[in-house]
């Protein structure tokens, strides 16, 4: 089906009719991405939940600062990576374990 490509896809508003909203979607043809206007009925449109997660760490940052400022504090409001798992061993009962290396590589003349 030709519409099928269109799912999940994000795109911008363009225009809105009676029943429908019309939208702007990039879309990949052989290489290039050309801008395609294209028609959905509304109740096939759901918002983006992304800008709603921006605005709430936002509205969490003011409180945490504004405590801070109340207490007298320094608070870092920056997002921090998170770092990567400790090492730990795999255990299990009645298994071998197996020591894995390369194998040595001998001249065959």
């Amino acid at each position: 089906h030709g519409k099928q490509w269109y799912q999940r896809r994000v795109a911008i508003t363009a225009g809105i009719a009676k029943r429908a909203v019309g939208v702007i979607v990039n879309k990949k043809v052989r290489g290039k991405i050309l801008a395609k206007r294209i028609n959905l009925r509304i109740e096939h449109i759901n918002h983006s939940k992304c800008r709603d997660d921006f605005l709430n760490r936002v509205k969490k940052n003011e409180l945490v600062k504004k405590e801070a400022k109340a207490s007298g504090t320094f608070v870092c409001t920056k997002r921090a990576p998170v770092n990567p798992r400790t090492s730990h061993t795999v255990k299990g009962k009645g298994i071998v374990v197996e020591e894995v290396c390369p194998i040595r590589y001998e001249f065959i003349a």
